[in-house]
């Protein structure tokens, strides 16, 4: 066995470098524990993909911080849907991959389906602008993750590191074991947020419904014009004048409301 110590006494002798996989795993372990036990509906969709990206700075070895995306991959103008990262740094690397340059090694693991990882950015031939560009930011390893499932590409967890060649194989390793839970929980995330989304806009169509048919009556009242000529008529203004129909509709009530108290008030 080798000896660990220099010759002096030493009461508290470095870890050996044995155990350090097996703090690893358990750094993994305690990470996908915190992922499950994450509840979709305390979160708004950012502030869960940030306690994800937050796991993944515990789980992966090495992380300084991490961003995760939602990306739609077949858009090649506006790859992003939603993002967040643990950090402020993040955020601003993140920027310049998506806003500034459209190029990174998120995109790359996304389009292509694999981990992709770089522990020297400023001499990154992969990336020749984004690269350097990080680089002269004192980050300078990078590991990219695409959440998969079965057929479909969720988006994808960027982690990032100042230190040069800051994740190994190992480190590649257990981000993708962090990578496949972590992408059934974005993904449920996702569903949920898009479920909400439409069940508040029907809330606001019933709710506004009453009022378009009132804007209706009125015009039909007006016009001689058939009920449904009358909802093609509302449409045309709410398209020329860029309004929801809900509220040309208002306004019409509104403005008829108006008439009847002026007509009704003594001169």
């Amino acid at each position: 066995m080798t000896d660990l110590t220099d010759g002096s006494d030493n009461e508290h002798p470095e870890e050996p470098p044995s155990q350090q996989p097996d703090m690893a795993v358990s750094d993994l372990n305690a990470a996908i524990s915190d992922l499950a036990g994450l509840v979709a509906d305390s979160h708004d969709l950012p502030g869960l993909l940030a306690e994800v990206a937050a796991f993944a700075v515990q789980a992966i070895p090495g992380a300084d911080g991490a961003g995760v995306t939602l990306l739609r991959v077949n858009r090649s103008d506006n790859m992003v849907e939603t993002l967040a990262a643990s950090s402020p740094f993040v955020e601003e690397i993140d920027h310049i991959q998506y806003v500034t340059l459209q190029e990174g090694p998120c995109i790359t693991a996304a389009l292509e389906r694999r981990t992709v990882r770089s522990g020297s950015l400023g001499g990154e031939k992969m990336w020749p602008r984004f690269g350097p560009r990080v680089g002269r930011l004192g980050v300078h390893s990078a590991l990219s993750l695409p959440l998969l499932l079965p057929g479909k590409v969720v988006g994808a967890i960027n982690v990032y590191a100042r230190q040069k060649d800051a994740f190994d194989e190992q480190a590649a390793q257990l981000g993708e074991l962090f990578a496949k839970p972590a992408a059934v929980a974005v993904h449920n995330a996702q569903i949920l947020a898009q479920a909400m989304a439409l069940t508040e806009q029907l809330q606001t169509a019933l709710a506004s419904r009453p009022t378009i048919d009132q804007a209706i009556g009125l015009l039909r009242g007006r016009t001689g014009l058939s009920a449904e000529e009358a909802f093609d008529h509302l449409r045309t203004i709410s398209r020329t004048e860029h309004r929801k129909l809900a509220d040309v509709a208002q306004r019409i009530v509104d403005e008829a409301v108006r008439r009847a108290i002026a007509r009704q008030t003594p001169h």
